[in-house]
């Protein structure tokens, strides 16, 4: 069964950090990995992706400069640095897992979700 498991989300003030993680099980890890995420009220939008190696790596433009996705593949796991964060960046973040190696921003091409994890980012 495969299993993809979010945590690291919670409250935080405007400016602060966070760094998300998930753990994936059950199946191969050779694959892209990414993070969207869902405001209230709204469709769920695209964060960051990094492919198996970690050689393409791609950023929304409302959060590129401020968060950083990365990988360990001994461990199964994909991270998220979230830095000078906004109200804005408050919502529920899911981690996402293509079949394939190339990253994408594209939340179709993912086929495995997490549970997500909820982030909140008081003013």
């Amino acid at each position: 069964q495969v299993q993809l498991v979010e945590s690291g989300g919670g409250l935080v003030q405007a400016g602060g950090s966070l760094i998300l993680s998930c753990a994936v099980s059950g199946r191969t890890f050779s694959d892209a990995m990414a993070w969207f995420r869902q405001a209230a009220g709204k469709e769920r939008e695209f964060v960051a992706a990094i492919s198996w190696s970690g050689s393409t790596i791609l950023y929304s433009d409302s959060v590129k400069g401020r968060f950083t996705i990365s990988r360990d593949n001994a461990r199964n796991t994909v991270y998220l640095q979230m830095n000078s964060l906004k109200p804005e960046d408050t919502a529920v973040y899911y981690c996402a897992q293509r079949v394939g190696a190339g990253a994408t921003a594209s939340l179709r091409e993912y086929s495995y979700w997490g549970q997500g994890t909820q982030v909140t980012v008081s003013a």
